[in-house]
């Protein structure tokens, strides 16, 4: 296991579940790094970037939003794990403005890693870090799902993702105790490319899987975005049966969350037990009502992981688009508006583990249908959902091009969250990777097989 996720020797009061590892599993990292940046904030004060000030005007100018952005930060629970902890070390943001200027400061740095001796870890997602549980308020899960402010929040990312192509964001990629190629970053990256291996001789290191120069500075990266969307080798991860059109391969280097079938054309995507609402997911598409009574087949990316997409069966683009969605909308019963506890003030620490399903309907997202060269298989559709900071979707493959199985399809810019497969009602595909396994199943691996009736 890599060592940011080994929870043996923290606290249970600090533990946090974290699908794909895009903050700490403990949480005091996270309140360690929140003070860093809070304290460079006050320490080097600077004005406002014209995109933050525009945010600043939005929030100021509406009286509804300037309402929420206040609330969201009053509403905060005055418990564990936000409130300051005993010792009062641990600052934290409190309002609308103090959030906007560190907000100013992430615009201009790149995750790093942390290597100190006591804290092995990583904030993949810094904004996310600032806004954790006020996503969860019943303000902020308004806020958040309104258009204005998702239209904002894409500009802000937008120039937030311009300077993680710099050179200057290649900074973190070093071998120092904040880089990434530093001993445990690199230990960690080796191990979630290797599907979980413990055994370092069993190992393949980090160069022989992934295309770089180790003797080039930063391995060759030339940017944080070039790190990240990092292109595996060419043998190693081969495409299963490529000759076999019964044969489903995996689209994204991802860790199995969730399989149904005979899913419905609407359902209630919002509440625990989110079922999948196929109208919603599919953008009320004209081909979505194809998928009513299909077969779903959902997956999660790991932050150390491979974020390109390839493509799981052999065919022809039909449609290929990006759904505008949201960006930091979580369902609200993960925050302290969940009615099923006795104590309303209560907070849900699965995040967003339960909330995998919900993104499906709500986030911004990629949609690619395709028409199998197999008949029995027909038409299917891969959805590439953002998350939070990882909301940058990119098709690379255009309407009427003839893609086989295991071909580049797109990527995610900045890491990615979630995605799916999904299938019409009477395609019978069986052999999905169990969903609690621990480890990532491997990208253009055997997925699935189609099951022909007899």
């Amino acid at each position: 296991m890599p060592l940011h996720q080994r929870k043996k020797d923290v606290p249970k009061e600090h533990q946090r579940s974290r699908p794909g590892d895009w903050m700490p599993t403990d949480h005091r990292i996270h309140r360690e790094w929140l003070n860093g940046v809070i304290d460079r904030v006050e320490k080097n004060p600077k004005g406002l970037h014209p995109v933050i000030q525009e945010f600043k005007d939005l929030i100021e100018n509406n009286t509804r939003l300037y309402l929420l952005f206040n609330g969201m930060f009053e509403e905060i629970p005055r418990k564990q794990p936000y409130i300051n902890d005993p010792s009062g070390q641990h600052k934290q943001v409190r309002d609308y403005e103090h959030m906007l200027r560190v907000l100013n400061h992430i615009l201009t740095t790149a995750p790093h890693w942390n290597d100190k001796s006591q804290n092995v870890g990583m904030v993949g997602t810094p904004i996310v870090a600032v806004l954790d549980w006020p996503m969860g308020t019943p303000s902020g899960y308004a806020a958040f799902l309104d258009p204005e402010v998702n239209k904002m929040l894409k500009k802000v990312l937008n120039e937030w993702g311009r300077y993680l192509t710099t050179p200057e964001s290649a900074v973190v990629l070093g071998e120092d105790q904040a880089g990434w190629f530093s001993e445990h970053g690199k230990h960690d990256l080796e191990i979630t490319a290797n599907l979980g291996e413990e055994n370092a001789s069993a190992r393949k290191e980090f160069q022989d899987l992934f295309i770089c120069d180790p003797s080039a500075k930063y391995y060759g990266y030339k940017s944080w975005d070039d790190f990240f969307t990092r292109r595996f080798r060419d043998d190693a991860r081969p495409v299963g049966s490529p000759d076999d059109d019964d044969v489903v391969v995996n689209a994204c280097e991802s860790r199995p969350y969730n399989v149904a079938k005979n899913v419905r054309a609407r359902d209630r995507f919002w509440n625990k037990g989110q079922q999948y609402s196929v109208r919603d997911m599919l953008a009320h598409d004209a081909l979505a009502d194809l998928f009513i009574g299909g077969t779903v087949y959902q997956a999660f990316l790991s932050a150390l992981s491979y974020h390109r997409w390839h493509a799981p069966v052999s065919g022809t683009i039909k449609k290929a688009y990006v759904v505008e969605g949201t960006y930091y909308s979580e369902p609200l019963f993960e925050g302290d508006g969940d009615p099923s506890n006795g104590d309303r003030s209560q907070i849900d620490i699965r995040q967003e583990t339960v909330s995998q399903g919900y993104l499906t309907a709500t986030a911004t997202r990629a949609l690619i249908f395709i028409e199998c060269d197999n008949p029995s298989i027909g038409l299917m559709a891969f959805l590439g959902i953002g998350m939070v900071e990882v909301s940058t979707c990119e098709i690379t493959v255009k309407e009427g091009q003839k893609v086989t199985k295991g071909d580049q399809i797109g990527m995610f810019h900045f890491g990615g969250s979630t995605h799916c497969l999904m299938f019409r009602e009477g395609v019978n595909v069986e052999g999905f990777p169990d969903v609690n396994t621990e480890h990532n199943h491997p990208v253009r691996a055997e997925l699935c097989r189609l099951v022909k009736k007899k």
